[in-house]
């Protein structure tokens, strides 16, 4: 997620985060593909190994971390897919920006509301309270409305996991230890300026992991501390309903208009 809040616009083509922005192979290192989650008994492996369900593409998920909380749901076997996000302070009505995004077959849809978005010159056209069709054709190429389903992993789980320089299984379900942002640039959980702003102390962060009984991993949280007028934080992604997610359904007609054909510029 690179979320920058200098303009709305910039933080909405930010915000949408869309696995492919990293074109790394799903599952990562390949001497964790060879065995099996819940049979690895190297901590490093198995929590590599955690991320290897991820790549099947039948999921639900949850993420939270630098005023920006997301969930949804990926689901290959509909080639389908939903991304709902909010962004800002959630008790200051003004300063939230939320969107839903809907892929399923050949079509999807964005829905955005917010304060402010009308004055955003070409945004306001998309403050309808309503989902506007994307036309496939005119999406192509536009990585913040469209949907890689050969990269399904919102998070970047498998590149986060691959930045751990220590890890230790503490319990029969939990793996802590330390990670190196600075090797996982390409996670959509981490902004680049997160990054840049904690300096040397990316390099080493605290984490804690979650598995199931299965070995599949179900949460991981990094641990980012005060930087400057910056509080602490806590990056977290979680994943649910291995290989039992609920597709995603179309929204009703009566809720559905075009997209402006200006819109599409915006986000190129």
């Amino acid at each position: 997620m690179r979320i920058r809040r200098s303009s709305v616009i910039v933080l909405v083509s930010a915000v949408l985060f869309v696995p492919g922005l990293a074109a790394c192979e799903p599952g990562g290192v390949k001497t964790a593909a060879s065995q099996s989650p819940a049979t690895s008994t190297d901590p490093k492996q198995a929590l590599l190994a955690s991320t290897l369900e991820i790549a099947k593409g039948n999921f639900s998920f949850a993420m939270r971390g630098d005023g920006l909380a997301g969930e949804g749901v990926v689901h290959l076997p509909s080639n389908g897919a939903r991304v709902q996000l909010t962004t800002g302070d959630a008790g200051s009505a003004d300063s939230v920006l939320a969107m839903d995004m809907i892929y399923l077959g050949s079509d999807s849809w964005i829905k955005i509301k917010g304060a402010g978005l009308e004055s955003v010159p070409g945004l306001g056209q998309l403050a309808t309270g309503k989902y506007h069709h994307l036309d496939k054709t005119k999406i192509k190429g536009i990585a913040a409305l469209d949907f890689d389903f050969q990269d399904v992993d919102p998070a970047g789980a498998a590149q986060l996991t691959q930045a751990v320089v220590d890890v230790q299984k503490t319990t029969a379900d939990t793996f802590t230890g330390n990670i190196d942002l600075t090797k996982a640039t390409d996670s959509r959980l981490v902004e680049q300026s997160v990054i840049e702003n904690l300096g040397a102390q990316a390099t080493k962060l605290p984490f804690e992991a979650k598995v199931d009984p299965q070995g599949r991993l179900v949460q991981l949280t990094v641990k980012v501390p005060a930087v400057g007028q910056t509080a602490a934080q806590d990056l977290q992604v979680t994943y649910s309903d291995y290989g039992s997610a609920a597709p995603p359904v179309a929204p009703p007609a009566s809720e559905v208009v075009e997209t402006p054909a200006s819109v599409y510029d915006l986000f190129k």
